[in-house]
């Protein structure tokens, strides 16, 4: 995994997560736009780590994000249970928000590109009002299928270069945004993209939030799941469910072995 200051790195089942807090990812972000240095930021929770493990291709674009941060409380319950405790969740529709603030704040731009027509303009709008003086660089909403469209990734390729905005904000869903990052940033080597998932929905007010009491227990896929079951449940039952089995296995197995370990993470750099 390509990181710029190195911060340290715990392996669940063998995915790497940054040991960073969501102010502290901010900051890396802020710092390194001030310093010239673009990158990009993955948000893993139990789906991604289904996709680590069973497609070599999502795992080497997996490890070429700069920052790898915990989106789902599992990561952070196993990383606890292995004796490497991650600070915290660091969950994609809480850091929307906190990297629109440090934007504002440092006068960087953002381009807001996934949702369905319209929801990105109303994502942009929601974050200005919650930031003043928040810059927004542009928006695009492309059309279903458009990675299938040359024409359409040019249209959006053409945007992205003409407006130039400092940091990328994708919602186009795993695995279409994170190739869509590889493929393009060398459109814009010293911008940060962060993919989000269904975090424009959120913000936009399209989808509701689960209650605070729900996400700080980790059980907010028991709301988004009874609130579309059709979609969700084979990734919340198929997926995520066998996924987390065998992340806490492994994390007790680890404990086990190494029980006087202190819960030192490890300093690695790159996996």
């Amino acid at each position: 995994m390509i990181v710029d200051s190195r911060p340290a790195v715990v392996a669940l089942l063998g995915m790497p997560v940054h040991v960073i807090t969501e102010r502290g990812c901010v900051e890396h972000i802020v710092q390194a736009l001030a310093g010239g240095s673009g990158g990009w930021v993955i948000t893993p929770n139990l789906d991604l780590l289904h996709q680590f493990r069973r497609s070599a291709d999502f795992r080497e674009i997996f490890l070429q994000a700069n920052l790898s941060v915990a989106d789902g409380m599992p990561l952070v319950w196993a990383s606890r249970v292995q004796g490497e405790p991650l600070p915290e969740r660091v969950a994609g529709s809480h850091l929307i928000y906190s990297v629109a603030g440090g934007a504002a704040a440092n006068g960087n731009s953002l381009f807001l590109l996934g949702g369905e027509p319209g929801i990105a303009e109303k994502t942009a709008e929601a974050l200005r009002a919650k930031h003043p003086g928040l810059v927004i660089a542009g928006t695009c909403s492309p059309p279903f299928g458009f990675e299938t469209d040359a024409a359409e990734t040019e249209k959006i390729r053409a945007a992205l270069a003409r407006s130039a905005p400092d940091i990328v904000l994708l919602a186009l869903g795993t695995p279409k945004q994170e190739r869509f990052i590889v493929e393009n940033r060398a459109l814009l080597p010293r911008a940060w993209w962060l993919g989000l998932g269904g975090s424009f929905d959120m913000v936009a007010g399209k989808r509701r939030h689960a209650p605070r009491w729900m996400r700080r227990a980790g059980i907010e896929w028991i709301f988004r799941l009874a609130l579309e079951p059709r979609r969700l449940a084979r990734r919340y039952l198929a997926r995520c469910l066998p996924a987390a089995f065998l992340l806490f296995a492994d994390a007790l197995r680890k404990r086990l072995r190494h029980p006087l370990s202190g819960g030192a993470p490890s300093r690695t750099g790159r996996r």
